[in-house]
C-alpha cells in the first residue's frame, strides 16, 4: 500500500500543471492514479477469490523454476560481494550520481563549487578513514573539476516540437509594399515551393480576414504547405533540410522569411502574441523609438549562434496620401471642413450609399471615381469640389496634397506601445539561446529613459511550468519520504529506500545526455514528467526490500550474534525479493522500450518521456544491492554497540 501512496503522490506536480502542458498531461496523471487504485482494490478483493478457485492441483514452488534459480544463483553471488566490498561497491552508485551532475548544472564558479561539496560530502562519508589523505581529496577535485568542464550540457525547452505534417511559411516585406506587389511576391514564391518534389500542395493568403483576432497587415502573407507522405520525399531529406533548401531558394531583397508550423503558430500567437517560438517585445513612448530599439535588439540576436528567422517589425514606413485643408481658400468659397471632406472621402475612398437585396443576399452599392481618375497624385488633383452656387472648384485650390510616411500599424499593450522582434531557434535549446541572447543585449546596448524590452514567447511557458515543477516536486517528494518513514518508523531505514532516487535521477539523465547528442532531445516539460512518474516507483523495490529484511531479522532475534550471521540473514531476505523486484523492474521497462521505436506524429513528446524511466528504471537494479548493503551496515553497527555494552 505504501508503495502505491508514493507513486499516487508523486503525481502531485503533474496536476498542477496549467495551460498548455496541464491538459496535455493531466489525462496521464488522472489515467495512471485511477488505474493503481483499481489495481489495489482487485489485489485485496478479487486476486485471492480468483487464487482459491482457480490455483488447485500440485504447486511448485517459484524456487524451482529454472529462471528464478538463476536469477537467484547470481544475486547471491553478487550480493556477498557486495557485503564484504561495501566501501567499493558504495563508490559505484556515488560515481554514477556525482558524474550525471554536470549535464544539469549550468557552467560557472558558483556552480563548480557546489558540484565539489556534493561530490566531496558524498565521498567522505563512503570512504574509510585511511583513505582520507590530502593527496586523495586533491586528486578527486582535480578529476571532478575537469569532467565537470568538459562535460555536454542538456539544454532547456518547454515542449519538443510535433511534427505537425505540414509547413506554415510566412515571409514579411517592407510596410510600403503595394498590394499588387504583394501578390505578385506571394505567386512567385508559391511556384518555387512547389517546384519541390516533397510538397503536395502549397496554398498563400494575403491579407486579413473579417475578424478583429487576425490582425494581419499586407506585408505579411501566410503559405501553408501541405508535404507528402515521408516515403516519397528524396532520400536523406529531413524536414530540418527541406525548410533550409526551400529558405535559401526564397532570398528575396526586400523580404524577411519566417517558418514555422500552423498548429503552434495558432496557439502561440493566441497565448503570447508571438508568431514565432521566441520573440522581444519593445515598449515605449514612441513608435521610431521603439523601432529603432527593435532594429538594435535585432542586430544584437543575430550575432548568437542559433537565430533564424530574425525579423525586427518595421512601424513607420507606410505611405500615406495626406490632403491640407486650407482654411481661408474654403471660406472664400463659402464651403466648409465637411464639404470638402465629403467629396476627399466618396471619390477617393468611396462610400456605401445603398444596399442591394437579391434573396437571401445583400450586397453594398458603393459611389467612387473610377479607377483612373484616381490612380496617381495627378489624377486626384482633377478632382472639383462643387461650391454653393455650383461653381466646381479643382482641390488643388482648396488643399495641399503631399505624401507623409507614418505607421502602418500601431500595437499596444497595457496602456503602451509595443513593437516585436521575431525569431526562431535552431540547433540549440531554447532556453539557452534565450538566456545568451538576453545577456548579450543587455551588455551591448543601454535602453533610454522610458523604453525596456521582455522575451517572450514559448520560453514565458517554459519559465512558468519549471517554477510550479520546481515548488511542488521536492514537495511530492518530502510527502513520499513521510509516508515510508510512518510504514517503517526508522529514519534511517527511510533514507537507506530514498537512495533509489539520485540512483535513479542519475540513469534518466545519463540516457537523457546521449538521447540529447544522437538526437538533440532536451529538458522540457515531457522529461519532468517522465522523472516524477519514476520518482513514484523508483521506492517500490527498497520498500520491498526493507519490508522483508525487517521480517527476517524479526524472525531471527536473538539468533543473530555475529556478523557472519547478520551476513546470512541479509543474503537469505535478498533472495527472497529479488524475484517480484526483478520483475517489477523488467516490466516497466519492457513496456517502454517500444515507445522509442514509435515514429509519426505524438512520438516527439512521447519519447522523451519515457527516457527518464527507462533510464533510470535500468540503473535503479543497483538498489537491490544498496538496501541490503545499508541496512546490514546499520544491523552491524547496532550489533557493535550492543556487544560494547556488556
Amino acid at each position: 500500500m505504501t508503495a502505491v501512496l508514493t507513486t499516487v503522490v508523486s503525481f502531485i506536480p503533474v496536476f498542477a500543471l496549467e495551460a498548455q502542458e496541464g491538459k496535455l498531461f493531466h489525462p496521464l496523471a488522472w489515467t495512471k492514479t485511477l488505474v493503481l487504485l483499481a489495481s489495489v482494490v482487485i489485489a485485496l478483493t478479487l486476486t485471492p477469490v480468483l487464487c482459491l478457485y482457480l490455483l488447485k492441483g500440485k504447486l511448485r514452488l517459484p524456487e524451482e523454476n529454472p529462471l528464478v534459480k538463476g536469477l537467484q544463483f547470481r544475486y547471491e553471488k553478487i550480493l556477498r560481494w557486495v557485503l564484504a566490498n561495501r566501501t567499493k561497491f558504495l563508490l559505484i552508485p556515488w560515481a554514477v550520481f556525482i558524474s550525471c551532475l554536470p549535464f544539469i548544472i549550468p557552467k560557472g564558479i558558483v556552480s563548480l563549487i557546489v558540484f565539489l561539496v556534493i561530490a566531496l560530502g558524498a565521498l567522505l562519508f563512503i570512504l574509510p578513514k585511511k583513505f582520507k589523505s590530502v593527496f586523495g581529496i586533491i586528486v578527486i577535485i582535480a578529476i571532478s573539476s575537469a569532467w565537470f568542464l568538459v562535460s555536454p550540457r542538456i539544454g532547456r525547452e518547454f515542449m519538443p516540437s510535433l511534427d505537425e505534417g505540414s509547413i506554415l511559411f510566412m515571409p514579411v516585406m517592407q510596410p510600403s509594399v503595394s498590394l499588387t506587389e504583394a501578390y505578385r511576391v506571394m505567386q512567385a514564391q508559391d511556384k518555387v515551393i512547389n517546384s519541390f518534389p516533397e510538397v503536395e500542395m502549397v496554398v498563400g493568403k494575403l491579407g486579413r480576414a473579417e475578424t478583429a483576432t487576425d490582425p494581419a497587415p499586407i506585408e505579411m502573407f501566410e503559405t501553408i504547405i501541405t508535404l507528402k507522405p515521408k516515403n516519397l520525399w528524396r532520400k536523406g531529406i529531413t524536414k530540418d533540410k527541406l525548410v533550409r533548401e526551400m529558405n535559401a531558394a526564397l532570398q528575396i531583397p526586400g523580404v524577411s522569411n519566417i517558418w514555422t508550423q500552423p498548429i503552434i503558430n495558432r496557439i502561440d500567437m493566441l497565448a503570447t502574441g508571438i508568431r514565432t517560438s521566441v520573440g522581444v517585445k519593445v515598449f515605449g513612448p514612441e513608435l521610431k523609438g521603439i523601432e529603432e530599439i527593435a532594429q538594435k535588439v535585432e542586430d544584437i540576436v543575430r550575432e548568437v549562434p542559433g537565430a533564424t528567422d530574425l525579423y525586427s517589425e518595421k512601424i513607420v514606413g507606410k505611405p500615406y496620401l495626406e490632403f491640407q485643408i486650407k482654411r481661408e481658400q474654403i471660406a472664400r468659397f463659402g464651403l466648409s471642413i465637411r464639404d470638402v471632406q465629403d467629396v476627399i472621402e466618396m471619390a477617393i475612398g468611396g462610400e456605401n450609399i445603398t444596399t442591394t437585396v437579391e434573396g437571401r443576399e445583400r450586397y453594398p452599392v458603393r459611389v467612387r471615381y473610377a479607377r483612373e481618375l484616381r490612380d496617381s497624385p495627378e489624377s486626384l488633383k482633377k478632382v472639383f469640389v462643387a461650391a454653393k452656387d455650383g461653381t466646381q472648384i479643382p482641390i488643388t485650390q482648396l488643399a495641399d496634397i503631399y505624401f507623409v510616411t507614418g505607421p502602418a500599424m500601431i500595437n499596444s499593450e497595457n496602456g503602451l506601445l509595443r513593437a516585436y522582434v521575431l525569431l526562431n531557434v535552431r540547433g540549440r535549446d531554447m532556453v539557452g539561446f534565450v538566456e545568451e541572447a538576453e545577456k548579450r543585449v543587455k551588455e551591448k546596448f543601454e535602453l533610454p529613459a522610458g523604453y525596456f524590452v521582455e522575451w517572450s514567447g514559448q520560453f514565458e511557458n517554459q519559465v512558468r511550468s519549471t517554477k510550479t515543477i520546481m515548488i511542488l516536486l521536492p514537495v511530492s517528494l518530502l510527502i513520499n519520504f513521510l509516508l515510508i518513514y510512518m510504514n517503517f518508523r526508522s529514519i534511517p531505514k527511510s533514507l537507506f529506500i530514498f537512495t533509489a532516487i539520485p540512483v535513479t535521477l542519475a540513469g534518466g539523465v545519463w540516457l537523457l545526455a546521449l538521447y540529447n547528442m544522437l538526437r538533440g532531445f532536451n529538458f522540457s516539460v515531457a522529461v519532468w514528467v517522465g522523472f516524477i512518474a519514476l520518482f513514484g516507483i523508483a521506492v517500490d523495490d527498497g520498500i520491498l526490500m526493507t519490508t522483508y529484511l525487517d521480517d527476517v531479522f524479526k524472525e531471527r532475534k536473538g539468533k543473530i550474534k555475529t556478523k557472519a550471521d547478520i551476513i546470512e540473514a541479509t543474503v537469505y531476505a535478498g533472495l527472497g525479493r529479488i524475484r517480484p523486484a526483478f520483475l517489477t523492474t523488467i516490466t516497466t521497462i519492457a513496456a517502454l522500450i517500444p515507445i522509442m521505436f514509435l515514429g509519426g506524429t505524438g512520438a516527439e513528446i512521447m519519447q522523451p518521456m519515457a527516457i527518464p524511466s527507462i533510464g533510470g528504471m535500468v540503473i535503479e537494479m543497483i538498489t537491490w544491492f544498496i538496501v541490503p548493503c545499508l541496512y546490514a551496515w546499520r544491523e552491524e553497527r547496532k550489533l557493535i554497540r550492543d556487544t560494547s555494552h556488556f
